[in-house]
């Protein structure tokens, strides 16, 4: 009876002791030392190690040669918007000639920076967007704001020169998509889908010859049709299609 008493005590001992958390395996003090699971030198292998902090981009040391010529392609367009509205405030002829000579000096300004980036084979990592961005002003917007300027302020006028600064933005969205797709492997883009949209200095030279003749302002050149209680003037028609040929699918080689 004894035997069997102690037998039994024997065998209650080793259930407690298997149901009773061990401390030194999974306890307060954390895993015991040999523990498969949970083991900190197996935990600190895997463990991620956190990603490195980016390195600030410094934009004045990231400017090179060309990204200089660029902003002075931007420099030119803005002036010749601010000229344009000047000449609306004063009538002074002198503001909008500015106007119309920036813009050509933005023009030589665009041809240069490409190629003093392959001349000295250094290019930004923010070049191609700067050089878009430059030219949506001196190209899309300045021209816009020298044919109010000039006349063009009728409600049809206005949204032909809407239109054309929108045509404007997408060919150059769509040239900065499809340039990758358009190059060869010398990573030079030998055509264009559009005219690019430097070709509307030729509606300033235009604008610029009428002016010299005195065909602008109230003896605007062409004159007004009213359509109903709006007022187109033909020369807006210039604008209308030169913002169609920017987004047309007509294949212009590159010079």
């Amino acid at each position: 009876m004894g035997g069997y008493f102690f037998l039994m005590v024997a065998d209650l001992d080793e259930a407690t002791e298997a149901a009773r958390p061990e401390f030194g395996r999974i306890g307060w003090n954390g895993p015991r030392r040999g523990a498969t699971k949970g083991d900190p030198s197996r935990m600190s292998s895997t463990a991620k190690t956190p990603p490195a902090k980016p390195k600030r981009f410094s934009l004045i040391r990231s400017f090179v040669l060309a990204d200089v010529l660029t902003l002075g392609n931007g420099f030119c367009g803005s002036g010749s918007v601010l000229a344009a509205m000047h000449y609306l405030v004063t009538a002074e002829s002198r503001w909008l000639v500015t106007a119309m000579v920036l813009l050509p000096v933005a023009l030589v300004f665009d041809f240069a920076d490409g190629r003093v980036a392959r001349w000295r084979h250094r290019s930004s990592a923010i070049g191609a967007d700067l050089d878009s961005l430059a030219d949506v002003i001196s190209f899309g917007l300045a021209p816009a704001a020298l044919g109010f300027a000039v006349g063009l302020r009728g409600v049809l006028d206005v949204a032909i020169l809407l239109y054309f600064v929108a045509c404007g933005i997408s060919r150059l969205a769509r040239f900065n998509a499809t340039a990758d797709a358009l190059s060869d492997d010398s990573g030079k883009v030998k055509y264009f889908e559009g005219t690019p949209i430097p070709t509307s200095v030729l509606i300033v030279a235009v604008i610029a010859l009428l002016h010299f003749q005195g065909l602008l302002g109230r003896n605007l050149w062409l004159g007004s049709w009213s359509i109903g209680s709006l007022v187109l003037h033909p020369l807006t028609i210039l604008y209308a299609v030169s913002g169609s040929a920017m987004i047309s699918t007509v294949r212009v080689p590159k010079i």
